[in-house]
């Protein structure tokens, strides 16, 4: 998702094999929940997963599980080294983790979906980065969304995996009126709901990782969750909704992709990230409702949709330069 770190110590690093260096995949798995904000320094990786396990020891447990076993995985697999040791490998298994264990309920069968699905995802990285190679994109998110889109949908055909009704919360119309908690709650809920959790505070510690990554990169989350906040009112959002995050999270991850990761640091790109931020919270909705006659779930299908729209645009767009 990024290049990341200086390459000489990315060599240096996974020039170990892991199995001798235990602390390389360690390293490697901690960098790749921070890549799910598309940053792989150490600092925002810890500050993140903080962040989960303060949101709950279900949420951490599956969060680190996940991640552990994509990066296991690519291992196995023979996965780049470089790739591996920036964190590209464990994002998605991040992700997966902590969405079933959130749509399905701690039990014994999320134990054995997250293993499965953290192998799948590092399998599905490799496969959609061949396919967008030459488009110059990258996978974002989506082996998460596939792998957990599917086993969340299936789940309830198999009763030892479903414990529960079929369903999900839908959004609904309702008071449009935003006062100054909603505001300031939305802000920092945009970014816990990158990870699927509605806690301010958890979106608070995020923030402070994501500034262990620079002023760009926090400077990118901030535009985002101020972007997706304005367009969800400007349309005439359900309040609730906004407070709690669900129409500003993939504004969070455009922002930080677009602005802050794959275009250079210019005021045609920062501009180009915020429309797209916004772009993102409209998305959000018409991606919500077209999932929703079979319980579909949107995740972070907004934020790569728009994303790879606007990356895939940038070639024959002049004003816009891509990051060197």
């Amino acid at each position: 998702m990024t290049d990341g770190d200086n390459a000489d110590a990315a060599r240096g690093t996974t020039s170990r094999h892991w199995d001798r260096e235990p602390l390389a995949y360690l390293v490697a798995s901690l960098r790749g929940v921070g890549q799910v904000d598309l940053q792989p320094q150490l600092l925002t990786g810890a500050f993140i997963l903080a962040a989960l396990w303060a949101a709950g020891w279900k949420v951490g447990l599956f969060a680190t599980l996940g991640t552990l076993v994509s990066t296991a995985a690519a291992y196995a697999f023979g996965v780049d080294r470089g790739s591996i040791a920036k964190g590209l490998q464990g994002y998605s298994g991040c992700l997966t983790g902590i969405a079933l264990v959130g749509s399905l309920g701690h039990h014994p069968a999320t134990y054995v979906l997250t293993v499965v699905g953290g192998v799948v995802c590092t399998i599905l990285t490799s496969a959609i980065a061949v396919l967008a190679k030459p488009y110059g994109l990258t996978a974002l998110t989506a082996p998460f969304c596939v792998v957990s889109g599917v086993m969340v949908l299936g789940a309830p055909s198999f009763a030892r995996i479903w414990h529960g009704p079929p369903g999900q919360v839908e959004p609904t119309v309702g008071d449009t009126a935003v006062t100054w908690s909603d505001l300031w709650h939305a802000f920092f809920t945009n970014v816990s709901q990158v990870f699927l959790v509605n806690s301010w505070y958890v979106g608070l510690i995020m923030l402070v990782g994501l500034a262990c990554a620079g002023v760009r990169v926090l400077l990118g989350a901030v535009s985002g969750s101020i972007a997706g906040i304005v367009a969800a009112w400007a349309l005439g959002a359900p309040t609730e909704q906004i407070a709690n995050g669900i129409y500003g999270y993939n504004a969070v991850l455009v922002g930080i992709a677009v602005g802050a990761v794959f275009l250079a640091d210019t005021a045609w790109n920062a501009g180009y990230a915020l429309f797209g931020a916004m772009l993102s919270t409209g998305l959000t909705a018409g991606i919500t409702s077209l999932f929703k006659p079979f319980h579909g779930h949107t995740f972070t299908w907004p934020f790569i949709l728009t994303t790879w729209a606007l990356m895939a645009a940038v070639p024959l767009l002049p004003r816009l330069r891509r990051a060197a």
